[in-house]
């Protein structure tokens, strides 16, 4: 049985900040991945100043994420499809979204493509945000919505007939890997290996953050042997993480020892599985056949 996770992601990059050492970890079992992105991250800021291609960002920054999204796709080795939409930005203080960016097409007119890539590539699993994007940006919570939708749609044979024969999802999770414990836990880890550590301070702000947070992780991929690839999937998107960005700040080996896990809450499921889990397929175990 060949095992397939769907990630649905807004814009090129949140797939190796949330999620490229799980997709690095079901590759190496031989496992099929493939991540969408809605958006292509056109409206993105350059967020490193020492940026190489700085002169391409200014003139084409769609261009550059796409070259940055191949560069990361080759480092972790899953497939990847775009959907296309254009980013929204992240307007401030009040001001209207973009015409006709994602977070402004109907979710009717969205969803095809999306129907599409679920019944061409027939997931058992799909991860994606949560109701709230994982933070309020209009992209993360239009993604959240456009899968949920989208999972239910390609299970109809009556929507979107020219989408391809039906099939549905057996389980759904949403991204957590941002999350209380696992801050602490890698907090405590470097107070005591290093209680004089600059690192100390510097992520305090992160750990304050954290502790506001709930827990609502059922699921803890063990990634301990994939965390150098996911650093350099996150390199390859380098018009938005500078190499002192806080991605960074955590040592891998303290990872390893503290926290060598990817976290994901599990949404729905329609199969019984033990919480918990280990695995995003726990529980699936027979052929998954497309809807008659």
């Amino acid at each position: 049985m060949t095992l397939r996770l769907l990630a649905v992601h807004a814009h090129p990059d949140d797939e190796s900040s949330k999620g490229a050492a799980t997709y690095a970890y079901y590759r190496s079992r031989g496992d099929e991945v493939m991540v969408v992105s809605c958006t292509g991250g056109e409206r993105g800021d350059v967020q490193n100043p020492a940026l190489e291609r700085l002169p391409m960002a200014e003139r084409d920054m769609a261009g550059l994420r796409r070259i940055e999204m191949a560069r990361a796709q080759r480092v972790i080795g899953f497939q990847h499809r775009w959907l296309g939409y254009v980013d929204s930005g992240l307007p401030e203080n009040d001001e209207p979204l973009p015409f006709g960016c994602f977070a402004q097409v109907p979710l009717g007119i969205a969803a095809e493509p999306l129907v599409a890539v679920i019944r061409e590539f027939r997931p058992q699993v799909l991860v994606t945000y949560d109701e709230n994007g994982g933070y309020p940006h209009p992209d993360h919570i239009r993604s959240h919505e456009l899968s949920m939708y989208a999972l239910e749609a390609a299970a109809d044979p009556e929507r979107y007939p020219a989408a391809g024969a039906p099939w549905r999802v057996t389980k759904v999770y949403y991204d957590r890997i941002f999350n209380r414990p696992r801050m602490e836990a890698m907090y405590q880890a470097l107070l005591e290996a290093d209680p004089e550590s600059a690192l100390l301070e510097r992520i305090t702000e992160t750990r304050v953050w954290a502790s506001t947070m709930p827990d609502l992780a059922t699921t803890h991929v063990p990634v301990g042997d994939f965390l150098d690839l996911r650093d350099e999937a996150l390199r390859s998107h380098a018009s938005q993480v500078p190499p002192d960005s806080a991605f960074f700040f955590w040592p891998n080996d303290l990872q390893q020892a503290a926290w060598p896990y990817e976290d994901f809450q599990l949404a729905s499921s329609l199969v019984e599985t033990e919480l918990p889990e280990t695995d995003l397929f726990a529980g699936i175990v027979d052929d998954h056949e497309a809807i008659a």
